[in-house]
């Protein structure tokens, strides 16, 4: 533990300790630790800039991207370029083409929503829901292990969420009432069914503490009732410093990222790339859809479903929205052929020729109304085959 790291939990654990302090003195207090909270940042980032340094054995380079700006890896600017501009792929570029390839399991980070974080009393009942009402271990950002009923109100307490919710409520008076910003975000990091659970948490835990320590409080539970082990992740938006922490795409791009990372560093094989790159269209839940319009819990999924298959059956399918995923695809099989052709240059013979099958083998792009489309037709084979009477 960094020393800032080790005096700010110090300070943290005599402030609950404490008798109730005058409010100024309390500020100053809360000051100072975002102070050391940004200390112990700076030091963690400054070891890991050592780290990937050339020569040190780690890559500043782990994500698909050659301008080296650290978004997922921009195929079509590398297809762009004459093949006498393109520039020799790095070993971890090369890692990470190896790993995209040969389908390496992917990451998944995610926001959660159903309200519930722009009050304390919604941020108790998702601590009770994680904590399965106090039968799991919530860990801190200090360390502490906490189970029990209590916890929630607890860490609402140690974290001031109660004074911040006070501080953010609206004027009753007021006109123009804005809802309340969120006191606390609500993350998910999951890896599939099989990824040690124990190393999922490590991993989560090495992210937490390096994107959000001594600047965000958090803590965090493992749960391993499902066959993909997962960890709930609640993270203070408003920091120590009183900076909001706002979660863009690009956030969870770079999340999903550093996530990845971390499960390589505990020997987890992970990846972390785009549905586009990986030749892979957003397919909808057709069973929760078609559940759903059974049962008539949503009007609007209920719609879609007569409003494709009124199309089917017409012999009208609209493939209008079909037109940017296939000017997408075409963009990334170009830029996975100027990758193979890099390969062949640099000797990579292998890998070139997975790259190229990687590529064949991917699935057509299709909309939202195609794969429903598809399910429709499907079912409906089904059906007449066991209408069809057998055959002697």
């Amino acid at each position: 533990m960094p020393a800032a790291t080790y005096v700010s939990v110090l300070v943290r654990a005599h402030l609950r300790d404490l008798a109730p302090l005058p409010k100024a003195e309390l500020m100053a207090l809360k000051r100072s630790v975002a102070e050391l909270g940004a200390i112990g940042r700076n030091l963690n980032q400054l070891t890991r800039l050592a780290h990937h340094q050339p020569g040190h054995g780690g890559s500043a380079m782990g994500t698909f991207h050659l301008d080296r700006s650290g978004a997922i890896w921009d195929l079509t600017s590398y297809a762009r370029r004459g093949p006498g501009q393109r520039d020799r792929l790095s070993p971890a570029e090369v890692a990470l083409i190896a790993r995209t390839v040969r389908h390496t399991p992917e990451v998944m980070v995610k926001v959660t929503g159903g309200g519930g974080a722009n009050t304390s009393h919604g941020v108790n009942a998702h601590f009770d829901y994680i904590g399965r009402r106090g039968d799991l271990e919530i860990e801190t950002d200090d360390g502490e292990r906490l189970s029990g009923r209590g916890v929630g109100r607890h860490l609402i307490h140690d974290w001031d969420l109660d004074l911040d919710e006070d501080r953010e409520r609206p004027d009753l008076f007021a006109t123009n009432r804005r809802a309340s910003p969120k006191l606390v975000h609500k993350l998910i990091f999951s890896m599939p069914a099989g990824t040690p659970p124990k190393k999922v948490l490590a991993a989560v835990r090495d992210f937490a503490r390096e994107e959000f320590g001594l600047q965000h409080r958090y803590a965090m539970v493992l749960h391993t009732d499902e066959p993909h082990p997962h960890v709930h992740v609640v993270v203070k938006a408003v920091s120590e410093a009183g900076v909001r922490l706002n979660i863009h795409k690009a956030t969870l791009r770079h999340w999903r990222q550093e996530f990845a990372r971390h499960l390589r560093e505990h020997g987890v094989e992970a990846n972390a790339t785009e549905r586009s790159v990986r030749g892979q269209s957003r397919a909808p839940k057709l069973d929760s859809i078609f559940r759903a319009a059974q049962r008539g819990e949503s009007s609007h999924i209920a719609a879609r479903v007569r409003e494709v298959a009124r199309e089917l059956k017409a012999g009208l399918l609209d493939g209008s929205g079909a037109a940017p995923l296939k000017q997408t695809r075409r963009e990334v099989v170009s830029g996975w052929s100027a990758i193979r052709d890099r390969l062949l240059v640099d000797g990579q013979h292998q890998l070139a020729e997975e790259v190229r099958r990687f590529v064949n083998q991917m699935p057509p792009p299709r909309t939202e109304k195609a794969w429903l489309a598809q399910a429709l037709i499907e079912l409906s084979r089904q059906g007449r085959s066991k209408d069809r009477p057998p055959v002697r």
